[in-house]
């Protein structure tokens, strides 16, 4: 193991790990550059189980028993040691969860890939907030959800706060872009999919309705936050589904909805 003493912020070995609050940064920089971060021992601990390769490790020195085990598996790979004050200077926030690692990103998946053999998918479209991007994928696992698919403009699951709300689930459930939209829904439908569209919308199928006789092979299409599903999504679906709500509240949350609606349309619901 490389152990690394760092004393300064500028430190050449810090450049993955700067500015780590700057979102529009990061998403721009960290696909290029072929990495992602991830955040807290357990979420390093379920990427490695995953076979995901580190670059780096980053901790201060009261969490480095807690990262060595990790890194003796990787001798050549360095192992960042700075203080508190040093880390949060770098990251651009207070690292409490232990440490984080600079990982490889894997490639991207074909979205024939991760559908062959699954029977639930969900389907996400243009979800910006990567809080919700990462609950929705806890969810996913959760239920028992096969895949998912997200659309060119939807916010990046490996991004570090996907990644942490997901608790490691978006290294679980498999995942593809789809490079064409609404476009690429076709190829669900070519696999025996039926897509349908959560959505409010005049003539919505109520869910619990619809669940009544659930299709074999069904993907599930969530829309952005705020605007939902947009016209070509809906258009493009087969159906279109609505969770019913009470006491006059028209929707729910995106993550919220996506946990009710993958739990009650789960392979032998």
């Amino acid at each position: 193991m490389t152990r690394v003493e760092i004393a300064d912020g500028s430190h050449p070995a810090l450049a993955d790990y700067a500015g780590l609050t700057d979102v529009a940064l990061r998403s721009r920089t960290e696909a290029g550059r072929g990495l992602y971060i991830a955040e807290s021992q357990f979420v390093i601990a379920r990427a490695i189980e995953v076979g995901h390769e580190p670059r780096s490790f980053l901790c201060s020195e009261k969490w480095f028993a807690s990262i060595e085990p990790y890194a003796a598996r990787w001798p050549d790979v360095p192992v960042l040691v700075g203080s508190d004050t040093l880390l949060e200077e770098v990251a651009g926030f207070h690292v409490h969860r232990g440490a984080l690692a600079a990982m490889r990103r894997p490639a991207p998946r074909a979205v024939a890939e991760v559908i062959a053999g699954a029977r639930r998918v969900a389907v996400l479209e243009d979800l910006v907030n990567h809080t919700n991007v990462g609950a929705v994928f806890r969810s996913a696992a959760a239920m028992g959800v096969d895949a998912v698919l997200v659309s060119p403009r939807c916010a990046d699951p490996l991004y570090r706060r996907s990644v942490r709300v997901s608790m490691g689930s978006v290294f679980q459930v498999p995942w593809a872009p789809v490079s064409e939209w609404p476009g690429g829904l076709g190829e669900l439908r070519d696999a025996g999919f039926v897509v349908a569209a959560l959505a409010l919308s005049e003539g919505a199928v109520p869910l619990d309705a619809f669940c009544r006789e659930l299709p074999d092979r069904l993907a599930l299409m969530l829309g952005a936050e705020g605007d939902g599903l947009s016209r070509g999504a809906i258009e493009g679906a087969d159906v279109t589904v609505t969770i019913p709500m009470a006491a006059g509240v028209d929707s729910l949350n995106v993550a919220a909805a996506s946990a009710v609606a993958f739990w009650a349309t789960r392979v032998g619901a």
